[in-house]
């Protein structure tokens, strides 16, 4: 039965899984063992927690490292792995483990979740997303762990933190298990680089990870896929620095006091975890509302398909543009690297940007009506919940919980996708024998 509906409905039904994955995070963290003063967390602030971890998307209605205990830490910690891994990938795992292989159904659902065309490939890319997301975790710890050591925090606040930032790094998550986050390392590139390098490679996504994995001394060899990822994404990166730097350089709120190696530095992280990461060596608050601003249109975008990143992604914002390159040019098709792109590819970038305008905009109308808070405030929130970044300008523990309930929505609807939720929603397949007659209306 269950092999039945996922091969009919697999949106719907991977939809169902994620939720259910959130309400046991949910569960375990209402236990009075998840909490540092041993009381029952109010519900709502165990929902928000849960579906921002599981989200991999790092607001946070209390403070991780104060509020949640050892074990609310570990819940958290293993929520974001899940999420991050992705909940059919995780499935697929498992049901690989105990069986010894993976069924129809199985890559059919894996191949959703990873953005996979082609399902003898499912294999190869689950054991990508495993070894990928390891080392890289285990490579930023490596670096995390002995640099805290040395810092003067004890062995267990070292590897705990070490492994934390590790996972929350490349997941995409932004949590962090210390009261100030990054703040105190503010300059410290020891700490910085290994966070930033975890969030950009999980921001490019599993199939460029295995593209680059396997072609890599040969770039022209790459997918057009890889190609337009890497592509948008560098520029995206250096048109977010040039504008941060230019806007925070000299401000004393935020780094205007640093060094200009600290400045440097800090200007590049802030716009490698603007996109998706949710980590800030300076507070979000202080920053002018030109930075905000580049920050809601950066976090839109978000980074690459089946990855730990959210928003729109980069792939969307590219087709985009090839598509207006064209019609400028007055050419009949797309393309891009030597290679044409469908026509129809240019459809499914318009919906999946219209669907996302659209939530995002009606979600900053309802926190507008019930907090009474500026835009750009409740803009900025509204961005970060969807794109499952995790930047805050800090009203999110202020929020009342009709909000924190709106945005654990706006989580859930922005990790598992637009176009995946249309899918879900929709009650049949339109199927037509009879095609209308063509006309062209005016346009522009």
């Amino acid at each position: 039965m269950v092999d039945q509906v996922a091969r009919q409905t697999p949106a719907r039904l991977a939809l169902t899984v994620f939720a259910s994955v959130i309400a046991v995070f949910t569960a375990l963290l209402l236990t009075p063992q998840a909490t540092a003063s041993g009381r029952s967390a109010p519900f709502v602030d165990a929902l928000f927690t849960a579906t921002s971890a599981v989200c991999v998307t790092g607001l946070v209605t209390v403070d991780t490292g104060t509020y949640w205990s050892g074990f609310g830490q570990t819940v958290i910690l293993v929520g974001i792995k899940v999420g991050g891994l992705g909940v059919m990938t995780l499935a697929s795992l498992l049901g690989v483990a105990v069986s010894r292989h993976m069924g129809l159904t199985q890559r059919m659902l894996t191949a959703r979740e990873t953005r996979t065309t082609k399902l003898g490939e499912v294999g190869t890319l689950l054991r990508t997303v495993i070894l990928a997301s390891t080392a890289v975790e285990l490579a930023a710890a490596l670096v995390l762990v002995p640099r805290f050591l040395y810092l003067g925090y004890d062995t267990i606040t070292s590897f705990w933190w070490g492994i934390f930032y590790a996972i929350s790094a490349f997941n995409n998550a932004g949590f962090v298990p210390n009261a100030e986050g990054m703040v105190p390392f503010t300059g410290d590139a020891l700490i910085e680089i290994p966070v930033m390098v975890g969030v950009f490679i999980g921001s490019l996504g599993f199939p460029v990870i295995l593209n680059v994995a396997r072609t890599w001394s040969t770039p022209r060899r790459w997918a057009l896929h890889t190609k337009l990822t890497i592509l948008t994404s560098g520029v995206l990166f250096v048109v977010g620095a040039l504008v941060i730097g230019a806007s925070e350089w000299n401000r004393t709120a935020t780094y205007g006091d640093l060094s200009w190696s600290s400045k440097l530095l800090n200007t590049v992280f802030a716009s490698v975890n603007t996109r998706s990461g949710g980590f800030s060596t300076v507070p979000v608050s202080e920053m002018n509302e030109t930075t905000w601003l580049v920050s809601d249109a950066l976090m839109f975008v978000g980074g690459g398909s089946a990855s730990t990143a959210g928003g729109l992604k980069v792939t969307t914002l590219a087709v985009l543009f090839l598509a207006i390159r064209a019609e400028a040019r007055g050419d009949r098709d797309l393309e891009a690297f030597g290679r044409r792109l469908q026509h129809d590819i240019v459809r499914v970038a318009i919906a999946v940007s219209f669907m996302a305008a659209t939530i995002v905009l009606v979600a900053t109308l309802l926190l507008l009506e019930i907090t009474g808070l500026s835009l750009d405030v409740v803009l900025f929130e509204t961005i970060s919940a969807f794109a499952t970044c995790g930047l805050s300008t800090g009203i999110t523990a202020d929020l009342p919980d009709s909000a924190k309930y709106i945005l654990s929505v706006l989580m859930f609807v922005g990790r598992t996708g637009p176009m995946t939720l249309a899918g879900a929603l929709a009650l049949r397949d339109r199927q037509r024998v009879v095609r209308l007659p063509e006309e062209r209306p005016i346009v522009g």
